[in-house]
């Protein structure tokens, strides 16, 4: 039962078989019970036209005339007695067969029952017990009694059992075949996915479809963003490998050309050591962005941002204990960032370090949300210091590997260019500008948040 259409049905069907079972019992007890009912009043009348035409006399009782022409033939199912506990009266019908009729009842009661008779099969027997007068003033006991064969009812309920057999299950089929065709029309995006899927993984899809109903959007949207993160992660890879191999042929080249022309061992240590440093920076680099998550912020948790910043805090603090500057975290402790938490560490980790440098004695982290924007950009991190500032003409050079906007202070630059390149990964982005409040840069990270 893999197919969701097939288990759907066969429930379906189950629960139409057990409806229609019930209903079924329920009717044909109606019927049975409306059927009975109907055989006692007939029986009833057919007793009431009996004592209409009785008379007694001293030799016995006699009846004038027959309301039905089946009690004056033989074998034709309908019989009656008049029993007052002598010879009493049979009716024509009752020839050759032997009736049992039951034994009699005191005036006013009544009694419906059913027995086998011999050559006639099951019948029902309505019998009445009458306080009787005649004209002479003398009191009798009679008994009228009056059976008929059930063999015509049984056949008459058969009849409608088969009809109502027949008639529920035509509806049925009728109703599982309309079934089957609504879950065809309705189960049409699930397969539409399916084959999407098989696809993708043939090979002849990249991506899934973008319309679907709204209780496949999600699946869809998420699967997607799956696959795209997958396949930048793993072009991400090829390229590390790539731009390490390129970005080590310079320092190569330079170590070298030194080796060539160094008169002296003593010559050859700051030129190495600088070129080694290149190069440790360069490796440090692209393994980070090797390393990061890649956006994917599908069944990823939400970090507290506050608390990474309080990390960091004590962290920069420490590496930064020769100079004499404060930071401040003015984070709130209800916004989170979708994502990986090292991730998040590692890009406001470039950025704080960053401030730390160029401040004058302040830097400050503050964070707000965004509602209407999308998702992947609502949260907003500004990181400020109080320093020189960046001038708007180099704000986006130094985003490029290797640039600095001083030449003069100690760094690789690739920490602000490992920093965009993180963010845009999670389809987020970054802006430099100048602090408000502090006067210095402001950097500004729009991440996935809420």
């Amino acid at each position: 039962m893999r197919s969701l259409r097939r288990r759907l049905i066969v429930s379906v069907s189950v629960s139409l078989v057990l409806f229609f079972g019930v209903t079924i019992v329920a009717l044909d007890a109606v019927f049975r019970a409306l059927s009975d009912r109907s055989l006692d009043e007939l029986l009833d009348a057919q007793t009431v036209a009996l004592i209409a035409a009785t008379e007694t006399a001293p030799a016995g009782i006699a009846v004038t005339r027959l309301a039905d022409p089946r009690l004056a033939t033989p074998g034709s199912g309908l019989f009656a007695q008049i029993d007052d506990g002598r010879r009493g009266w049979r009716s024509p019908s009752s020839v050759g067969t032997q009736t049992r009729f039951g034994g009699p009842l005191r005036p006013g009661a009544r009694r419906t029952v059913h027995s086998l008779w011999p050559g006639v099969g099951e019948v029902a027997v309505r019998s009445r017990g009458i306080a009787w007068r005649d004209d002479a003033g003398r009191s009798f006991e009679l008994t009228f009694s009056v059976a008929t064969s059930l063999g015509p009812y049984s056949a008459q309920l058969g009849r409608v059992r088969t009809q109502m057999f027949g008639w529920f299950a035509a509806l049925a089929l009728l109703l599982l075949a309309t079934l089957a065709l609504l879950l065809r029309r309705t189960l049409a995006p699930v397969q539409q996915l399916e084959n999407e899927i098989r696809g993708i993984e043939s090979g002849e899809r990249e991506a899934l479809s973008q319309r679907w109903p709204r209780e496949l959007d999600g699946v869809a949207t998420n699967l997607n963003a799956l696959l795209a993160a997958e396949r930048g992660r793993i072009a991400r890879y090829r390229n590390t490998l790539g731009n390490l191999a390129h970005s080590l042929k310079t320092p190569l080249a330079v170590m070298r050309a030194t080796l060539r022309n160094a008169a002296s061992v003593e010559a050859l240590r700051a030129p190495f050591e600088r070129e080694i440093d290149r190069m440790d920076g360069i490796v440090a680099h692209q393994l980070r962005r090797a390393a990061t998550s890649g956006g994917a912020t599908v069944g990823q948790g939400a970090s507290a941002l506050r608390p990474v910043v309080a990390d960091l805090r004590a962290a920069l603090l420490r590496a930064h204990a020769n100079k004499d500057f404060s930071i401040e975290n003015a984070v709130a402790a209800e916004l989170s960032f979708v994502g990986d938490r090292d991730d998040l560490a590692e890009m406001l980790g470039n950025a704080m370090d960053n401030a730390c440098k160029w401040c004058a004695a302040q830097v400050r982290v503050s964070a707000r949300l965004d509602g209407p924007v999308a998702a992947r950009a609502r949260l907003h991190i500004a990181i400020e210091d109080d320093g020189p500032g960046i001038p708007a003409a180099d704000r986006e050079r130094v985003l490029e590997r290797g640039e600095r906007a001083d030449e003069a202070t100690p760094g690789h630059g690739l920490g602000l260019s490992m920093l965009r390149d993180a963010v845009e990964l999670y389809g987020g982005s970054l802006a430099i500008g100048r602090s408000g409040t502090l006067g210095g840069t402001c950097i500004e990270l729009a991440l996935p948040g809420r």
